[in-house]
This record gives structure tokens, C-alpha cells and sequence, in this order.
């Protein structure tokens, strides 16, 4: 099996060194950088299957180097956050960040993670050479087998994670579930009960998909209960 190559951009030694030697005893390929510029030139030269990102980083922080590899990459990319304020991980979930963890953290988690998200991308590569199935809904059309979504026939860039909450939803029709129904089903993996990780993600869906996302046709709201998808 392919070894896959993750890139840790923390700028505390002694954190990155335990990660890497874990990684590696799990069989991973590490590259390591120390701050967020480095980081950068890391992430988009040595290609990595998986960015781990601190947030607090000299010369650039996290949120910069996440925003400016979005700008040319779908890796994927996991925070790491040093406390436990709201707004970092909703910032780094808001300029695509796939996940996030805090410290202090166990190292069996940290490594179900990267294996989640790495086997994640893994299957969407896999189906891009599947047959199309395209659904329809107004004027929205999905092909759940392809990863693809086209609105009034142009593509609508969506990160994995954004897909999969809409493929989960739209082939569930006007079922309500909660946000932590939605994070075991399409996360994967316990989230210890963070259940804004959902807000933001539907947020940032129905920006791309609703011609106004303060009243959304699509993704639709049970107030106290969660979000259903509804055919306009």
C-alpha cells in the first residue's frame, strides 16, 4: 500500500517530534515545518495526503496558511488549536479547514482523525471515474457518485466535507436529523459534543448554493431539532 505523507506545520519542537514519531510508527511518511511561511512552501511542494496546522505560528498563522492553501489545494487540512475558544475553530472550519483538535489531545484520537480524513479523500478520488448519477432538485443537480454540483449548469466548488453533508442529506429528503445525527453519520467519529462544527458547514453550503443564503430553498432549519434538506 501506498505510504501517505503528512505535513506537520507546528512551531513547538517537542510536539512536532511526538507526532511524527507516532505517525511514522503507524506507518506515515512526516514532513515537519516550524513556521507558518515554511509551512506554506511545504504544502504546496512536497504535496502532502494530510496538513496538520497550528494555529499559532510565527510569521504566519494558521488561518493564513490554511486560506492560501485553499486557494490551490483540496488536501486536507486538520487544526490544531491550543484552547478552546469558539472562534478559532470556527474560523479555521470558515476558510476551509476540514477539522480541528485542541490540546491537549490523545495521540489514538489525533491518528483516527488523519485516517478518517486521508480515507475520505481516498474514496472521493476513487469515484470520479464512476458512472454519473445525477440527481436533480430545482435547479440544482448533484452526481452523487462524482462529487460534483452543478447550480443553473455551472459548477459550484465545494470541499469534501460540504459535499458529503449535502449527498447525506439529499438522498434523505425532508428527514430532520440532529447536528450530533449529522456529525456521527458524516464525520465519521465522535466529536466530544462540538456540535458547531454543523452550524458552519451548513453556513458555508448555503452560501454556495442558495441564491440567498438568509432564506435558504434547500437546507432547511427544524428550529431546536436540526436541518433537513427540502426540493424547492
Amino acid at each position: 500500500m501506498e505510504q501517505k505523507k503528512v505535513l506537520i506545520i507546528e512551531d513547538e519542537k517537542s510536539i512536532s517530534d511526538i507526532i511524527k514519531f507516532n505517525l511514522v510508527k503507524e506507518g506515515f511518511s512526516v514532513e515537519t515545518a516550524y513556521d507558518g511561511q515554511e509551512g506554506l512552501d511545504k504544502a504546496l511542494s512536497v504535496e502532502p495526503d494530510l496538513i496538520l496546522l497550528d494555529v499559532m505560528l510565527p510569521i504566519l498563522d494558521g488561518f493564513a496558511v490554511c486560506k492560501k492553501v485553499r486557494e490551490t489545494s483540496a488536501v486536507p487540512i486538520l487544526m490544531l488549536t491550543a484552547k478552546e475558544e469558539e472562534v478559532d475553530k470556527v474560523l479555521g472550519l470558515e476558510l476551509g479547514a476540514d477539522d480541528y483538535i485542541t490540546k491537549p489531545f490523545g495521540m489514538r484520537e489525533l491518528v483516527a482523525r488523519i485516517k478518517a480524513n486521508i480515507r475520505r479523500t481516498e474514496l472521493m478520488s476513487s469515484m470520479q471515474d464512476a458512472p454519473s448519477n445525477v440527481k436533480e432538485f430545482g435547479n440544482l443537480a448533484i452526481d452523487m457518485n462524482r462529487y460534483e454540483v452543478r447550480k443553473d449548469e455551472k459548477p459550484l466548488e465545494l470541499t469534501l466535507r460540504e459535499f458529503e453533508l449535502l449527498k447525506y442529506l439529499a438522498e434523505r429528503e425532508n428527514k430532520v436529523f440532529s447536528r450530533e445525527q449529522l456529525l456521527e453519520e458524516v464525520w465519521g467519529y465522535e466529536y466530544y459534543g462540538d456540535i458547531r462544527t454543523v452550524d458552519v458547514t451548513v453556513r458555508r453550503l448555503r452560501e454556495k448554493l442558495e441564491d440567498d443564503s438568509s432564506e435558504p430553498k434547500y437546507i432547511m432549519t427544524k428550529r431546536g431539532i436540526g436541518y433537513y434538506f427540502r426540493r424547492p
